[in-house]
């Protein structure tokens, strides 16, 4: 059991910062704005992305202040993990609250940082900085269903 990666045995709500920071794969979907369905709750990503996102490393240029800068950001808590159905399917998060594996690509599993993109998982250079496009146009730039 102890030769099995820490997020194979661990819970998300045993794992520390370091443990639960590292999940992220560095694809920045979550940093595309979504929109829901009010009626289904349905949710709908867009390609438009947080104007704070770095292109192509992935990340984001004010992470430590970013609730502050961009106040809906969601900041992700094990507490919430029953909730992360939002999240790609793809996301580490998503998956271990899911009772899932983490895929090959995955950093972590990989032992590769650059895996994610070599993958085509993440939105490296792709997508639209959201101070560029006006709010009431993002239903145009809708790309897949959650």
């Amino acid at each position: 059991m102890a030769d099995q990666p820490f997020w194979e045995r661990l819970t998300l709500a045993e794992m520390n910062k370091e443990q639960w920071e590292s999940l992220c794969d560095g694809c920045a979907l979550c940093c595309l704005h979504k929109l829901e369905d009010e009626d289904t709750a349905e949710v709908y990503y867009t390609d438009v992305h947080c104007r704070y996102l770095q292109q192509p490393q992935c990340s984001c240029s004010v992470y430590q202040e970013r609730q502050v800068k961009v106040p809906n950001c969601v900041w992700l808590t094990p507490e919430q993990a029953s909730t992360f159905r939002w999240l790609p399917q793809s996301c580490a998060y998503r998956l271990l609250a899911e009772g899932k594996s983490l895929f090959d690509w995955h950093p972590l599993v990989s032992g590769d940082p650059d895996s994610v993109h070599t993958a085509g998982i993440s939105i490296r250079n792709k997508g639209i900085p959201d101070d560029q496009v006006d709010e009431h146009d993002w239903e145009d730039h809708i790309i897949w269903k959650a």
